[in-house]
């Protein structure tokens, strides 16, 4: 079930959502200061390909400089790929088929805000 609701979420917005991280990350490594952003901002465009079967985890070790990254980043680039998401999540659940997909976007929204200081997993190591 996973590869197939990957190959749907491929289809209809991964790509695009995927397309935006990498933009991002690509201005984030040109500006030499923000390469850590752009090394995150790669991570998540890979989860944005195929988000099903993985998942989010908190580092609890992660600690000021972390933080006050996601501020920055958050203002950058983070309110601009939530909002896609939030967007994407919002046309994918107009159709029945496309619900789990609407909220698989709505779930990625906190981890487009607030990328540093997590890791992206398989759901069968996750951490609780």
């Amino acid at each position: 079930m996973k590869t197939i609701l990957n190959i749907l979420w491929l289809l209809l917005c991964g790509l695009w959502m995927a397309l935006g991280y990498v933009v991002a990350g690509i201005i984030c490594c040109i500006l030499i200061i923000t390469i850590p952003f752009g090394i995150a901002s790669f991570r998540m465009a890979n989860y944005a390909l195929w988000p099903f079967g993985r998942t989010v985890v908190r580092n609890p070790e992660a600690g000021t400089p972390s933080l006050i990254g996601n501020v920055i980043w958050l203002i950058f680039a983070g309110i601009w790929l939530a909002i896609g998401h939030i967007t994407t999540g919002i046309a994918l659940c107009i159709t029945i088929i496309g619900i789990p997909l609407g909220i698989a976007s709505f779930k990625m929204v906190p981890i487009s805000l607030l990328p540093l200081g997590v890791q992206i997993v398989s759901t069968d190591d996750a951490r609780i």
